[in-house]
C-alpha cells in the first residue's frame, strides 16, 4: 500500500475533564478530521489549535503524525473504537511506519515539505482525552510509554497544502540510525544516553541540544 494521508485533523482548544467535581483542563487535544485541502503553515495547520504553547506547537511541533496501524491497534487492545484525530494527531497516516522513521527525515505531502524532528511524549491531558472518550486511563502514560511507538513531530520546511489521500514520499533520510522509537526511549526511560542525540545534527530541536550540553 502506498503511504498516504488517511485523515488531516484540527481541533479547537475546549475544557477537556480531568480530576473530578466538574473540573477540567483547557486543551485542544479533541481534533476530527477535515474535510477538503488544509493550508500548512510553519506553525501548522490554519485551523488548528495549542492550548499550552510551551510544550505544543511552534516550529519543531508544526504538525504531530500518528499512525493508523498503531490507532487500530490500540482499539483492539482497549476494547474499543479509536477514530482519527482521537490520540489529537493532525496527520492520521497509513502504509508508512512513522516511528521506524529517522529524526530528520524529510517527507512530501501534498505541496508540503516537511521533516521529522521532535517525539509526542504524553501527559495528563492525553489521558484525560482517553478517558472522555470511554476508556479505562489507570495506568495509560505508563503504557503508551512503555510502547514507545508515539509518532513523531514534524517541522514544516516548505508550506504548502494538504488533504486526506496525498501520497507521503520520503525525499530524503539522514546518514544517522536514530529513529523515532529510539529517540521517544532516549528522551522518556533512557535518558543517560540522550548525548547519542546529537548525532541528529541540525534536525535536532535546539531547545533539545540546549537540554544535552546544559
Amino acid at each position: 500500500m502506498t503511504a498516504h494521508l488517511a485523515a488531516v485533523n484540527t481541533g479547537a482548544v475546549r475544557k477537556v475533564p480531568w480530576g473530578g467535581r466538574g473540573r477540567g483542563t483547557r486543551s485542544a487535544i479533541t481534533k476530527s478530521p477535515a474535510s477538503g485541502a488544509v493550508q500548512v503553515t510553519r506553525l501548522g495547520l490554519v485551523g488548528d489549535e495549542q492550548a499550552d504553547l510551551r510544550h505544543h506547537g511552534g516550529p519543531d511541533r508544526a504538525l504531530y503524525a500518528f499512525a493508523v496501524e498503531d490507532l487500530r491497534r490500540w482499539a483492539g487492545e482497549l476494547g474499543g473504537e479509536l477514530a482519527p484525530g482521537d490520540f489529537g494527531e493532525n496527520l492520521t497516516t497509513a502504509g508508512i511506519d512513522v516511528n521506524a522513521a529517522l529524526v530528520g527525515e524529510r517527507w512530501r505531502i501534498g505541496t508540503a515539505l516537511v521533516q521529522v524532528c521532535w517525539v509526542r511524549t504524553p501527559c495528563f491531558k492525553f489521558q484525560a482525552r482517553l478517558g472522555e472518550l470511554g476508556f479505562e486511563t489507570a495506568g495509560w502514560l505508563k503504557r503508551f510509554t512503555a510502547d514507545a511507538r508515539p509518532g513523531p513531530y514534524l517541522r514544516v520546511l516548505e508550506e504548502g497544502v494538504v488533504q486526506a489521500g496525498d501520497e507521503i514520499v520520503v525525499v530524503d533520510r539522514p546518514e544517522h540510525d536514530v529513529s523515532v522509537s529510539q529517540m521517544f526511549r532516549i528522551v522518556t526511560t533512557e535518558r543517560e544516553r540522550r548525548h547519542e542525540l546529537l548525532a541528529i545534527g541540525h534536525a535536532l530541536p535546539e531547545f533539545v541540544r540546549a537540554d544535552i550540553l546544559a
